[in-house]
């Protein structure tokens, strides 16, 4: 199943059709075991004719997020290792990815509040003061409040390379920002967990022409996505559940940065795909 928010509320899609649910977003996410409710809940929502939810969809969609943190995940597969070397190469800094990557402990790190997140459709920046800027395409784990994981989309983690490798202290400016972020377009809700087959694909375009494209599989994470989770919850409340992003594989070459009007179209098996355009703010 698959629960969009919109702006005349949330819309479920299921293989039965789709219903709009009027119900407070947060509440209805943070459940323990949120398939089935979905689907008691299918039971009592209005019906939307295809034509109408396909309308709303097109044009209406919001990030799917209420009051929950986003918390990402670093250095989770090799090659995030590498290009994190790579880039802190000249800083002396590049040896403190390897012990990341080895280490019992994750990296994770704060990444945004709600009101900085981006949707499909919408626009994410990259910062004025950087000369490098990527996009990352991440698996992002939606996590209820009690710390289990319910539902999963489609997260770009934007970052600016240039500042992060001149200081690995710099980390917070490098990746927390304005519109620094971007979730959607739904919240996939499957009945078993994820399938480490699932494939992760983006494509960047510019000038309508396509620049960058490549694919991964998340069976290549090094952690699993449950280890993340308890790190993260370990010493952490989280009232209405939390967003995780977790970690990328896919790193455009070191001679890409990301340019003013470029398109960038994230795409993970089963939950779809996230399409952002790059901008400056003013």
């Amino acid at each position: 199943m698959k629960l969009y928010k919109t702006k005349h509320g949330a819309i479920l899609h299921s293989d039965t059709g789709h219903y709009l649910l009027n119900t407070d977003w947060d509440t209805l996410i943070n459940n323990d075991n949120l398939h089935q409710h979905l689907l008691h809940l299918s039971t009592e929502g209005s019906i939307l004719q295809n034509d109408e939810a396909l309308a709303i969809l097109e044009n209406g969609v919001e990030a799917p997020i209420g009051q929950q943190e986003v918390w990402a995940a670093g250095v989770t597969y090799l090659r995030s290792r590498d290009a994190r070397k790579e880039e802190s190469q000249d800083s002396g800094g590049a040896s403190m990815y390897d012990k990341v990557y080895d280490a019992d402990r994750p990296e994770l790190f704060f990444k945004s509040l709600p009101h900085r997140v981006a949707g499909h459709n919408q626009h994410v920046n990259i910062r004025k003061d950087s000369t490098w800027n990527v996009p990352e395409p991440e698996l992002t784990l939606f996590i209820n409040s009690s710390g289990n994981i319910q539902a999963y989309t489609v997260g770009n983690d934007m970052s600016s390379r240039s500042i992060e490798g001149e200081n690995t202290l710099y980390l917070p400016q490098a990746k927390i920002y304005e519109r620094s972020a971007a979730l959607g377009p739904c919240l996939y809700v499957p009945e078993t967990p994820i399938s480490d087959k699932t494939m992760i694909e983006m494509v960047i375009k510019r000038n309508n022409k396509e620049v960058f494209r490549d694919s991964v599989s998340i069976s290549r994470m090094k952690r699993s996505l449950n280890e993340l989770v308890i790190y993260l919850y370990a010493e952490c409340d989280f009232k209405n559940g939390c967003f995780l992003m977790t970690g990328t594989c896919i790193v455009p070459p070191n001679d890409f940065t990301l340019n003013e009007k470029d398109e960038v179209s994230i795409s993970i098996d089963n939950i779809g795909t996230l399409t952002n355009h790059i901008a400056i703010r003013l």
